[in-house]
């Protein structure tokens, strides 16, 4: 293993050329394209094949699936601490390794229990784990360029989106649904482990730099660090504030709508007389669409208040909702895709920005720790309803109705927003 002053050297002589912050930026969007297995994008291409080779209902698979993200959920928390206090290099390597282990195991589940424990593994170390560290880490190297950083980090889960799918589909037509899940075992540690190994650097101060491409004397690259690392609420602090919970329920309830979509895309698209194929490829336009639109907010979101820009992001979930429960052709279906794209992408650029955003670099690790158990608990019940919704009535149509309110109410929760007052720092 490459030894730390070799690595730091590396670091050294490139940002020597250019901002080693970008680097970091590669490797966290990386880590978040490999997350793309452990996704309800990739998940719902294997429903059919599971449901049909298990004998199980579509609401049995949404159950376990529900029941095991929300106990990965638990998890997070400690796993938020553990890279607080041991870095998110050391983490990432770990959850690299054990992830492939666990692509490559969840080909073998036999039953309904195994399929619930190879969910739950998925979950936390692709969904939540993978996705804590890559976000946490372009957080760390950015500030007043991080909104901008993290929806071009969020490229990664834009591509997944756009290349899982398909791939797994070509997958299961070529080797089975069995064999697909070791091929996407063995991709997954040749993308995470090379980049943790010799590149990653937790954050800019190991190397004396300051985020954004400042030094450790003060002198920056055009932009000056908004906060230090040393400065921030604990995670305790930051959940005694109405806006912890009024950003933590918001993100909850986008989690919640988007996988619900994700999840049952092909399922409510084939009802509405798109097939499993075209249902699948469609993932790609809401894939270019999310790329187009994070710049933009990410942009917005360095340069606006944030509030009415994640209002505004949560209002666009609605549309996105409406638009599907409206779907009766290709038409229709890719003016969906579109909507739900935006949607995905601007409600995306906020999910790891507003947490250093509000609280601070301090604690970072520990307080998304907490907020992706939170977005991953919402995972956990949006298959549900849905899956409740087809299985009594036939029909999703409700389904997407009604659950159309929630972002709305959200919306305007978020408006009234206000940012906790941190000690020592300029916002």
């Amino acid at each position: 293993m490459i030894s730390s002053d070799a690595r730091k050297s590396l670091s050294l002589r490139l940002n020597d050329r250019f901002f080693y912050g970008w680097v970091m930026l590669g490797v966290g969007g990386i880590g978040l394209f490999a997350s793309g297995p452990a996704q309800s994008h990739t998940f719902s291409v294997f429903i059919t094949p599971i449901c049909a080779d298990l004998g199980m209902s579509a609401t049995a698979v949404a159950s376990a699936y529900a029941g095991a993200t929300l106990v990965a959920s638990l998890g997070l928390p400690f796993m938020g601490r553990l890279a607080d206090r041991f870095g998110f290099r050391i983490m990432t390597l770990w959850i690299g390794l054990l992830f492939g282990f666990a692509l490559i195991a969840f080909g073998q589940i036999a039953n309904a229990a195994m399929l619930a424990i190879g969910f739950a593994a998925l979950r936390f170390l692709g969904q939540g784990s993978l996705m804590l560290n890559s976000n946490g880490l372009v957080s760390q190297w950015f500030s007043r360029k991080r909104g901008f950083a993290l929806a071009v980090a969020t490229f990664g889960f834009s591509i997944s989106m756009a290349v899982h799918p398909a791939v797994a589909q070509w997958l299961i037509d070529h080797v089975g649904w069995r064999e697909s899940w070791m091929w996407m075992g063995l991709a997954t540690w040749v993308l995470v482990l090379p980049g943790a190994l010799f590149l990653m650097q937790n954050k800019p101060e190991d190397l004396g730099l300051q985020p954004d491409g400042g030094t450790a004397d003060g002198a920056d690259a055009g932009n000056g660090p908004r906060d230090a690392v040393d400065v921030g609420l604990s995670l305790q602090e930051a959940m005694r504030t109405g806006a912890f919970w009024i950003v933590a329920l918001t993100l909850g309830s986008f989690s919640l709508l988007v996988t619900a979509m994700f999840f049952h895309q092909v399922s409510i698209l084939g009802h509405q007389g798109i097939s499993p194929q075209t249902a699948s490829q469609i993932f790609t336009i809401s894939a270019v669409t999310m790329v187009v639109t994070m710049p933009i907010v990410g942009r917005l979101l360095d340069r606006l208040p944030t509030q009415p820009v994640f209002a505004t992001s949560m209002l666009v979930v609605a549309g996105a909702l409406i638009a599907m429960a409206n779907v009766d052709g290709l038409a229709s279906a890719v003016i969906f895709s579109l909507v739900f794209g935006a949607a995905n992408g601007a409600s995306q650029a906020h999910i790891t920005f507003v947490w250093p955003r509000f609280f601070g670099r301090k604690h970072l690790a520990s307080i998304l720790g907490v907020a992706q158990m939170i977005t991953v608990v919402g995972a956990s019940i949006g298959p549900l309803p849905f899956g409740i919704a087809f299985d009594l009535f036939g029909d999703y149509t409700g389904a997407l109705y009604g659950t159309a309110a929630l972002p709305v109410v959200c919306a305007i929760a978020v408006l009234f927003l206000r940012p906790p007052k941190i000690p020592g720092r300029d916002l």
